[in-house]
């Protein structure tokens, strides 16, 4: 009888200790207060700065076209704009490793460190300055070609990822990605951020509503997602308990049949 109390324990506390709670499942939870309305303050971000090997999109227009045609590459002043990844790419003006990009006409502007509506001030100035009179009405469009982040770890589908919009938060890049994996650690998702000053690396907790308050909640261009997996991949007991009951009944019974064979 002993024997038998001894393994139903082992049984159970093995089934608990395999299988993966709900609550780290679960993102966003409220750990602190009572009731179901949860407030969360507003996230202070910082702009971005601009970094070597950005690409930006620069776009110049006024009253006459004609007048900023000759601004535009090829493409675009014959009317064939690719406004896809690739073409971004080729068309954009990259940041080069001396903080300059080089645009028609306006040769090389130093960039490294501005942020974008600073870098659209900067180009209109000169525009006004050297080439139309303010009766031209330009308007000047700066924009990053993509929000590029990249994603490793237990997610759906890792890799280097491009959004085109200007503000992307950590679930959102997480949905992009395919979501978590059941075997992911939500808890402690690392994110590197490549800054003017250094690297930083910074873990958050995204089962907590309260990482809505995180200045890494927004990510940056170019940041690096990394999400580590669960003790419970490196067991391979199974996620779930009715997984964890079918890897010991497996186990039980190759110990059975070895057991009977060496006897006989």
């Amino acid at each position: 009888m002993t024997k038998n109390c001894f393994y139903l324990l082992l049984l159970i506390s093995t089934l608990f200790t395999s299988c993966i709670p709900v609550k780290d499942l679960v993102y966003l939870q409220d750990k602190g207060t009572v009731g179901n309305e949860t407030t969360i303050s507003a996230v202070g971000s910082k702009p971005y700065r601009l970094q070597v090997n950005d690409i930006l999109s620069v776009e110049i227009k006024a009253i006459d076209p004609k007048l900023t045609a000759i601004f535009k590459p090829s493409e675009e002043s014959d009317g064939n704009s690719n406004r896809s990844e690739t073409g971004l790419y080729f068309n954009g003006f990259t940041v080069d490793d001396h903080g300059n990009i080089r645009m028609p006409i306006l040769g090389e502007m130093n960039v490294i460190g501005y942020t974008l509506e600073e870098v659209r001030l900067k180009i209109e100035k000169k525009l006004l300055e050297e080439y139309f009179k303010t009766e031209a009405n330009i308007f000047v469009t700066v924009k990053l070609a993509g929000f590029r982040y990249t994603i490793n770890g237990e997610v759906g589908n890792t890799g280097t990822k491009t959004l085109f919009q200007e503000h992307v938060n950590i679930m959102e890049a997480i949905a992009n990605a395919g979501d978590i994996t059941t075997v992911g650690n939500r808890k402690a998702v690392t994110i590197i951020r490549q800054t003017p000053t250094g690297v930083q690396m910074n873990d958050v907790d995204l089962t907590d509503v309260n990482v809505m308050k995180s200045p890494y909640y927004y990510l940056q261009p170019n940041d690096y997602i990394y999400v580590k997996p669960l003790k419970q991949k490196t067991w391979g007991t199974g996620q779930t308990g009715l997984q964890s009951l079918g890897t010991i009944i497996t186990l039980l019974s190759l110990g059975t049949t070895l057991f009977v064979l060496l006897k006989n």
